[in-house]
């Protein structure tokens, strides 16, 4: 076969077509003494650069306007060491609430009391010693006792770590919410989390206790409208409780228009594309990176832009 004869090619103007990519959307190179909040703003005009400023100035604009700002984590968050940001937003008034599984309160917990958490599974399963520390599992039993009686998991977990005077309960979320004074809910899934294998841990009082968490949950989610809803590195249990709990307030007949949400993880999943970003809100925001990098960012972004001509929110006031 010959080689097509390319004769004849109609070709256009470069400056008549339209294009993605201009010199306008590159990066700038910042001064080292740069404010971190403009710094932010000579990142790239491009992909996820475009998504963290766009999620920062959703936050922003929420506080300001005193619609909450509500978190919600899995384990992984707080084994990479990024429980500090979340505190201090916290502390800010900017952090309104905070959800999780049951992985990130137990690392939560065990770093509050013993300032290190995360075993080696593989050397300790060998020899039945996996998810045996006895101080986890009687926190959580008694955390469940005390839960199902009204405040809730989260609530009571915050409770003994106060009561306990943990060593490093400054380093604690859970704590944190407590000593704020804004929700903290544990939403567990039977069977998934070490404690459940421990006989003082009651399965009746942990799901009575969760459940009251999940509906503590469903009085965040009730308010959000106008607000955001942040999910960082939970792949499956919290995307799915967020989706229920949207689906009660809504059979309840409560407005979530202009309800941001967003994600944060190391790669795309399913459950956070459609049941955090497409289904509940008014608009999905998605940055991919690693927690260690991506928290710290997303904290200096906020609480840097939020020290800009204003006084900080509370976040009881939402």
């Amino acid at each position: 076969m010959r080689p097509f004869d390319l004769t004849g090619l109609r070709t256009y103007d470069l400056a008549s077509r339209p294009s993605k990519v201009r010199t306008t959307d590159l990066g700038r190179i910042a001064d080292p003494s740069t404010p971190v909040a403009d710094w932010l703003d000579t990142l790239p005009k491009q992909l996820a650069a475009v998504e963290l400023r766009k999620l920062r100035d959703r936050v922003v604009a929420a506080r300001r306007t005193g619609k909450p700002f509500a978190v919600a984590i899995g384990g992984h968050v707080i084994k990479t060491g990024c429980a500090p940001y979340l505190i201090d937003l916290i502390r800010r008034g900017v952090v309104t609430s905070v959800s999780m599984n049951g992985s990130a309160a137990i690392h939560d917990f065990e770093l509050a009391l013993a300032g290190k958490t995360s075993e080696d599974v593989a050397a300790q399963l060998n020899d039945g010693r996996f998810g045996m520390a006895r101080e986890t599992a009687d926190a959580f039993a008694a955390a469940a006792t005390a839960g199902a009686a009204g405040p809730g998991l989260g609530a009571a977990l915050g409770r003994y770590i106060a009561d306990l005077n943990c060593p490093h309960a400054s380093d604690s979320l859970v704590h944190a919410c407590h000593a704020a004074g804004i929700p903290c809910t544990v939403h567990v899934a039977l069977g998934t989390d070490i404690v459940h294998m421990h006989p003082q841990v009651s399965g009746a009082a942990l799901g009575e206790a969760s459940m009251l968490d999940f509906r503590i949950l469903c009085g965040v989610v009730a308010g959000l409208g106008g607000g955001v809803w942040l999910n960082l590195g939970s792949a499956v249990v919290m995307p799915e409780v967020f989706l229920k709990a949207v689906s009660v307030v809504r059979n309840f007949g409560h407005d979530l228009d202009g309800l941001v949400t967003a994600n944060f993880d190391k790669e795309s999943k399913y459950r956070t594309g459609m049941n955090v970003l497409r289904r509940p809100g008014s608009e999905g925001i998605e940055v991919i990176g690693h927690h260690e990098l991506l928290i710290p960012l997303f904290h200096v972004a906020v609480s840097s832009q939020l020290a800009i001509g204003s006084s900080q929110p509370d976040a009881r006031a939402a």
